[in-house]
């Protein structure tokens, strides 16, 4: 199973991103998709979340209203849309599959998630 993230870059604040996640296989897609971030010297933190259907999403409280978590089943792929992004939410972001509903999961705590990608690298200058 691989997780292939893509669309991170370097851009300056108020600037958006979106960001991709697409499955290896289609046997994840009953699974919650999710994303977290690593900045340098800190812990993975979450990010966003969507259940398996993808009607509930799932934020951190830093990233609601900015960030926007989807996902297309048919493509095996999330996406994570980043609006009016700030130099604080630089970081490496990673995907993450869980056969977890997301509150019972990834949402929680990063500890359990099935599966992990190798991260793509957001900067947000100031």
């Amino acid at each position: 199973v691989q997780l292939m993230e893509s669309g991170g870059g370097l851009v300056q604040a108020g600037d958006s991103l979106k960001l991709s996640c697409a499955l290896s296989t289609r046997t994840l897609i009953t699974y919650t998709m999710g994303w977290f971030r690593q900045a340098q010297g800190k812990e993975r933190e979450f990010v966003a979340a969507i259940d398996s259907s993808g009607a509930r999403t799932y934020y951190t409280e830093s990233v609601k209203g900015r960030f926007a978590i989807s996902r297309d089943n048919a493509n095996n792929t999330a996406y994570l849309q980043m609006d009016l992004l700030k130099p604080e939410d630089t970081a490496n972001y990673i995907c993450a599959v869980d056969r977890r509903s997301p509150t019972h999961g990834m949402a929680v705590s990063p500890y359990g998630v099935d599966y992990w990608g190798g991260g793509t690298l957001v900067t947000v200058s100031s």
